[in-house]
């Protein structure tokens, strides 16, 4: 009886023995679902990427297709995550102004930068704001004030002398930016240049005003205004016609101001940055649409 409660012993030991080796070899020759390998990955992506510390760049709107082609080749190459918030410049000068957070402003002209440097004339800077560290300001791009049309030019207006008399006529319909956008105030410019009177003409109906530069643009290309005026650069990406480029004496240069904001967290990654813009590598991404490095 002894020897056979040792036998039985014996045999349930074995059948254990078997059960594990059966569930280790099961495991060693089942592959971990691909599901599994692809939800590590993914997690490690994103604790790799949380690592990176940001620069938050804000940047005039016509910036956009360009400074989107230069991110995903900095942010390899860098080890940073660029955060970009394009609007108008004036929209932008008036959150930094109210203390948002940014690394790097680019304004599309330099009164709204102006405005936020304590080193500027207090005319401009009326506010005494003192928000950006002047030492890094400098001017980064230029970029050509045009005249563009839809798409069979209805009107034929071809140029800004034809612009001028058609307004003076009346019957057209003219898309520019308001007058806290850069491109509205070269606008302007040109108006007073041809001694056009702006209000005269928005109340007749003749003129329209967009809140950026991409809103001007966009009308432009849906054919809902006769003409509008923008930049080169966005004419360019938007596949528009241009029939006029307007000259330094009728609305000046147009500058692009760049400067590290005292309001961000990573002063460090804006300073890096701005330097990598004014790099050869940088330039020849601007200049694919039209814009040229400052002499």
């Amino acid at each position: 009886m002894k020897n056979m409660k040792t036998i039985l012993s014996l045999l349930l030991a074995l059948l254990l023995l078997a059960g594990c080796g059966a569930t280790a070899n099961q495991s060693r020759e089942e592959p971990i679902p691909e599901t599994a390998n692809q939800e590590v990955a993914e997690q490690a992506t994103t604790e790799t990427t949380d690592a990176r510390p940001d620069v938050i760049v804000f940047a005039a709107a016509s910036l956009t297709e360009t400074l989107e082609a230069i991110k995903p080749v900095y942010e390899q190459t860098h080890n940073v995550n660029l955060v970009y918030s394009f609007e108008s410049s004036g929209t932008l000068k008036e959150q930094i102004a109210q203390g948002a957070e940014c690394d790097l402003f680019i304004s599309a002209g330099q009164r709204q930068m102006d405005q936020l440097d304590a080193a500027a004339d207090p005319e401009v800077n009326t506010e005494g704001l003192d928000c950006i560290l002047s030492e890094s300001r400098g001017n980064l791009l230029e970029n050509k004030v045009t005249l563009c049309v839809p798409e069979g030019n209805p009107k034929g207006i071809d140029s800004f002398d034809k612009l001028a008399e058609a307004l003076q006529q009346g019957g057209i319909l003219l898309a520019m930016g308001n007058s806290d956008v850069p491109v509205g105030q070269y606008t302007q410019k040109i108006l007073d240049y041809y001694g056009l009177d702006e209000e005269t003409l928005a109340q007749a109906g003749e003129i329209t005003y967009g809140s950026n530069v991409k809103e001007v643009t966009t009308w432009v290309s849906e054919g809902s205004v006769d003409c509008g005026v923008i930049y080169c650069t966005d004419a360019y990406s938007a596949g528009l016609e241009i029939v006029d480029e307007a000259t330094a004496q009728m609305c000046g240069q147009v500058i692009y101001p760049a400067a590290v904001v005292k309001t961000g967290n990573n002063r460090d990654g804006a300073l890096t940055f701005l330097d990598y813009l004014h790099t050869e590598e940088a330039m020849a991404v601007f200049q694919e649409v039209g814009f040229s490095p400052v002499n």
